[in-house]
C-alpha cells in the first residue's frame, strides 16, 4: 500500500509537470488561416516630407501574384515617440495613429519639437487579414 502511494505521488507530480511544460504564456489573437500565396504584403518604400511642424508620410504597396496576392483595403498608421533625454535602446510602444482608405497611400502629422519619432505603415485586407509592417521610419524634430 505504501508502494502504491509513493507510485500515485510521484505520477501525479510527473503529470503536473508536463502540464506546466507544455504552456507557452500569452496567447496571441487568433489568425486566420494562410493559404499560399494568400497574404498581404507590408507597405513599402515608407518616405517622409516635412513643412514647418507638417510631417507628411507616404508609402507604396504592391501585390505578388504568387507570394502575397491578396489585395489591401486600407493601411494602418502606427507611431511611437521618445523624448531627448530618452535612454538609447529604451522599449518604446506603437500606438495606432489612425486608418487611411485606398487609394490614398499618404498621412499627414503635426509634429512636437524635442521629440524622436518612430513611424511604421501596416496594409489591412479583407477578413481581419494584415500585413506585416513596413521598415520603421525615424524621425529626429528638433525644431
Amino acid at each position: 500500500m505504501k508502494r502504491m502511494k509513493q507510485f500515485l505521488s510521484i505520477g501525479l507530480v510527473c503529470l503536473a509537470g508536463v502540464f506546466l511544460v507544455t504552456a507557452c504564456g500569452k496567447k496571441g489573437p487568433p489568425v486566420p488561416l494562410v493559404k499560399d500565396g494568400n497574404i498581404l504584403a507590408a507597405p513599402e518604400d515608407l518616405t517622409s516630407s516635412l513643412l514647418g511642424t507638417q510631417v507628411t508620410l507616404a508609402w507604396t504597396h504592391a501585390s505578388d501574384p504568387v507570394a502575397a496576392k491578396l489585395k489591401p483595403e486600407a493601411f494602418e498608421v502606427f507611431m511611437a515617440t521618445k523624448t531627448k533625454d530618452s535612454c538609447e535602446g529604451c522599449p518604446f510602444v506603437f500606438n495606432s495613429m489612425g486608418m487611411v482608405a485606398l487609394p490614398a497611400m499618404s498621412y499627414q502629422h503635426t509634429l512636437e519639437p524635442g521629440l524622436h519619432y518612430y513611424f511604421r505603415i501596416q496594409a489591412l485586407g479583407k477578413n481581419g487579414v494584415r500585413s506585416g509592417y513596413s521598415k520603421t521610419l525615424y524621425l529626429d524634430f528638433e525644431q
